[in-house]
């Protein structure tokens, strides 16, 4: 069977920038991001839903939402995100879609990442091997969203608002990679990490992820507290 990461992590913690550098060795991809934004392109049902619920303000001069109009009417707002998370659709089946076809195609070698902000707390990990988080201070993720982004420092303390600190996902991941030093120190520290974690998956030392039990307990809780 293939190996199947889970890649997690807070936005500009480096999540892309390290998938980048696994893709270069060799690895299949996939960002959720990706696959949820095609949920929503026009013609599909969210378009209409995302539409009616904030506004026609959300569509681009090009016919598709604009995300940037939408991220700043959801972002740091939980009720409004809920809303949107709502109107998108199934995602997990979506993102769970992808995980299936890599498990019926890849060989018994080869080596997937799939990419999401919120793999851990959506459940994603529950179809993955591995969970690696990624993480970097707060002032490190501000200047990168100021810099990459074009954001002003207000915009970028919202996007950052609607995050959870790194600490709260690290109990629910086999790896944590920090990522506050040079661009060379942090692909040298994916580099060895996948280097590992293959050798593990090929000696048949790998152990469970961790994962697994986390989710489980959560999903007690949240049980409990329906209740």
């Amino acid at each position: 069977m293939p190996l199947i990461i889970g890649i997690a992590g807070s936005i500009a913690t480096g999540k892309s920038t390290a998938c980048e550098t696994m893709i270069n060795l060799g690895v299949e991809h996939c960002d959720a991001d990706k696959v949820v934004h095609r949920m929503y392109d026009p013609g599909k049902p969210a378009f209409g839903r995302i539409i009616e619920i904030f506004g026609p303000e959300v569509v681009g001069s090009d016919g598709y939402i604009d995300r940037k109009v939408l991220g700043s009417k959801v972002f740091g707002k939980p009720e409004e995100m809920s809303k949107l998370t709502r109107a998108i659709g199934d995602i997990a089946a979506a993102v769970k879609a992808v995980i299936d076809e890599w498990r019926s195609t890849l060989g018994r070698t080869g080596v997937a990442v799939i990419e999401a902000v919120n793999l851990i707390e959506a459940g994603y990990g529950q179809w993955c091997d591995q969970i690696w988080l990624f993480a970097c201070e707060e002032d490190t993720a501000r200047q990168r969203l100021m810099d990459r982004n074009r954001f002003t420092a207000e915009e970028a303390n919202q996007r950052l608002a609607s995050q959870r600190p790194w600490s709260e996902r690290a109990p629910a991941s086999d790896r944590v990679v920090h990522n506050d030093g040079t661009p060379a120190e942090f692909s040298d520290a994916v580099r060895a990490a996948l280097a590992e974690v293959r050798d593990e998956c090929g000696s048949g030392a790998l152990r469970p992820s961790r994962y697994h039990a986390w989710w489980g307990e959560h999903v007690r809780i949240q049980s409990e507290g329906a209740d």
